[in-house]
């Protein structure tokens, strides 16, 4: 999976790794589990404590939710 990610851009790393999770997740590239920190850490070059930072603002929104040991997984909108 691929992420860009702006040296550039005025909003932190995080919020960029979160903003395309989001739209993944939005268009259904990402339906059920997101891949794992270390992948994600991988696909970003990030280093693994933004990625956690990136997830956790997914998580705060509602969006996602983890399962310790399994994942962390796409939260379902019935309705």
């Amino acid at each position: 999976m691929e992420f860009e990610i702006n040296d550039k851009s005025p909003a932190p790393s995080k919020v960029q790794l979160a903003d395309q999770l989001r739209a993944k997740i939005a268009s259904g590239e990402i339906s059920e589990r997101l891949p794992s920190l270390t992948q994600l850490t991988a696909d970003s070059g990030l280093a693994l404590n933004t990625v956690q930072a990136a997830v956790r603002i997914l998580k705060d929104e509602g969006l996602v939710y983890g399962v310790r040991g399994r994942g962390v997984f796409v939260r379902r909108r019935d309705g």
